[in-house]
């Protein structure tokens, strides 16, 4: 009998050291890793074929990290196959068409630095929520569990804004 409680007490305490053995906690409480032997969907670019261009002289200077002319644009690529302008997906600030949009939204005031303060907030979050999260038998996602209260309930908001007589959009059948 004494000899299993040992043996049980230095399992836990190899549990609890496996669990602080990484240099960064991680936060993130995402698993992205694939569910299985199978093949992996993601690994496989294929690219445009190669061609010699018009002029030598009138190619762009390579730049690291961005896209060079072989690269596909798969969005552009499904906008122009639904007779789209693909020159549209650049994002070339806010339209004058909505204009009067971002006026009336911004009514009340902009803070210019909103991006970093959601990001130290969510940060935070995270770290919070991913204390225990190395403690596990098995690998699993905690993301959605971390962030269950904050999402909402599609359905249950849809029925509400229906009650009260807003015209709301037709949604799929539940369950779908």
């Amino acid at each position: 009998m004494m000899r299993l409680s040992h043996v049980a007490l230095t399992l836990v305490a190899a549990l609890a050291l496996s669990a602080c053995g990484s240099y960064e906690r991680d936060i993130s409480m995402k698993l992205l890793e694939k569910p299985g032997e199978g093949p992996d969907e993601f690994g496989i670019l294929p690219s445009k074929p190669l061609q010699a261009p018009d002029s030598y002289t009138a190619l762009p200077a390579p730049t690291t990290g961005q896209a060079n002319l072989t690269d596909r644009n798969p969005l552009a690529e499904g906008v122009a196959a639904l007779g789209g302008n693909p020159a549209r997906l650049n994002n070339t600030g806010v339209p004058a068409s909505d204009g009067a949009l971002v006026r009336h939204a911004s009514r009340n005031g902009v803070n210019p630095n909103v991006r970093a303060e959601l990001a130290a907030e969510d940060e935070k979050f995270r770290s919070r929520k991913s204390r225990f999260t190395k403690i596990r038998l098995f690998k699993q996602d905690t993301y959605a569990k971390a962030y269950k209260r904050q999402t909402l309930e599609p359905y249950g908001e849809w029925y509400k804004y229906r009650r009260t007589g807003a015209r709301t959009p037709a949604a799929p059948p539940y369950g779908e």
